[in-house]
């Protein structure tokens, strides 16, 4: 069905551009950089001949394809892919393409230290025969989530070309700012549209995800008293040292590293500021309600004994929302869950289903009206110097979103 060779090129030529987003930015899109691959498939779209093909100010592409189903109450699907790479890790990927990978050890040419090995990488097993695509070794590849962008981009691609093949509207959207949690931030789902949508930012092939974690974002700051160092006894407060208590005060069993399956964490992400002044960030993470508002009154119980301690300090602590675990809403009507699922029988795969332990645009979609479970795309180590996909995990995603948009129509 996919044309495997022009998914290959496209998705080559996509992670090739650096489009990091930065937390710290208060624009959106949050990096120039990002214009670069928006206005490129701005330009493809507009070549495969989609009409109502639009950016927004804020750097969202939008565009239709049109319902070739005879029916007229078909649903409106969308389909959600992010041009943003995480940042962190060095930018400029350099993607390599192994052909009919052997099976064994794959070396990465600008890092002797990085490789890729069936031995700790389970999920390279199997893939003998099949194309991957790396890095080179320093940095990203980009496949979070520009495999979903190629994969959609595929799709509409075969929709083009086969107008025999039935299906109501498609809207299609890329995003930008996924990475640092404000992917839907800009967009209201007037100007998208669409009844259902998915996000396609999974990992497994087969995978269909349809629970989160929820998310908090928590702001500690941390006022000193500022002195000479010389004559500082009796009158400097370090904000550094009561940083470095409340760092160590943190719960090792709350930590990333010592979690799994459905454990949530407390996790300290970057930490600015000196003597005088610092401010902690971190992340609050539980797939319940219940579980994360405890991670957030452990923060201020934390920074509150602090402040008992060091009276002529002044902490403070600030607690923002980010996203809930879309389970909430998609548990009231299954039906997004159970047609991705149908579609991913339809294109040769056992589906699955595992609770995310993270968050994608579907989390913040979901809660705003708009029912939007996350389909796989095969990528695999990602945000690390080892990520990779194979094209035909690719292919395979981009088939389950033609047999997606083909059973809305069908059962509508």
């Amino acid at each position: 069905m996919i044309d495997s060779e022009d998914l290959l090129q496209r998705f080559v030529s996509y992670v090739k551009l650096d489009t990091q987003s930065d937390p710290h930015s208060l624009t959106t899109p949050s990096t120039e950089k990002q214009w670069v691959l928006i206005r490129l498939l701005e330009m493809e779209l507009k070549a495969l001949g989609l009409y109502e093909v639009q950016v927004t100010p804020f750097g969202y592409v939008l565009a239709t394809v049109p319902a070739t189903s005879p029916k007229e109450n078909v649903p409106v699907v969308s389909f959600w892919a992010h041009v943003d790479t995480a940042p962190g890790c060095a930018a400029n990927p350099k993607p390599l393409v192994h052909r009919a990978y052997d099976g064994g050890k794959i070396f990465l040419p600008d890092d002797p230290k990085q490789v890729l090995d069936p031995a700790t990488i389970p999920e390279l097993r199997g893939k003998q025969g099949e194309t991957l695509i790396t890095a080179s070794g320093t940095t990203l590849l980009g496949a979070d989530d520009k495999a979903g962008v190629a994969i959609i981009m595929a799709a509409v691609r075969y929709w083009v070309q086969h107008p025999e093949v039935l299906h109501g509207p498609v809207r299609i959207c890329f995003n930008p700012d996924e990475e640092i949690g404000r992917g839907t931030e800009k967009l209201e789902l007037s100007e998208l549209g669409a009844e259902v949508a998915y996000t396609l930012d999974a990992e497994n092939p087969g995978e269909v995800n349809y629970e989160s974690f929820s998310a908090d974002e928590a702001w500690v700051t941390i006022k000193g008293v500022a002195s000479h160092p010389g004559w500082a006894k009796g009158v400097m407060v370090n904000a550094l040292r009561i940083a470095a208590e409340f760092l160590q005060a943190l719960p090792t069993e709350w930590s990333p590293e010592q979690t799994e399956g459905r454990a949530g964490f407390i996790h300290p992400l970057e930490i600015k500021g000196g003597a005088e002044e610092v401010s902690l960030r971190m992340l609050l993470r539980d797939f319940e309600v219940a579980g994360l508002e405890e991670k957030g009154r452990w923060v201020q119980a934390v920074a509150d004994r602090l402040q008992q301690d060091h009276p002529r300090a002044c902490l403070s602590v600030k607690i923002r929302k980010q996203y809930r675990n879309m389970r909430y809403w998609l548990e009231r009507d299954l039906r997004p869950v159970e047609y991705a699922q149908e579609a991913i029988r339809r294109a040769g795969l056992t589906p699955s289903n595992s609770a995310i332990r993270g968050g994608t645009d579907g989390s913040r979609l979901t809660e705003r009206g708009l029912p939007t479970p996350n389909v796989f795309t095969g990528m695999h180590q990602v945000h690390s110097e080892l990520e990779w996909v194979s094209l035909q995990d690719m292919v395979q995603a981009a088939e389950v979103v033609v047999h997606l948009a083909e059973l809305w129509a069908e059962r509508a």
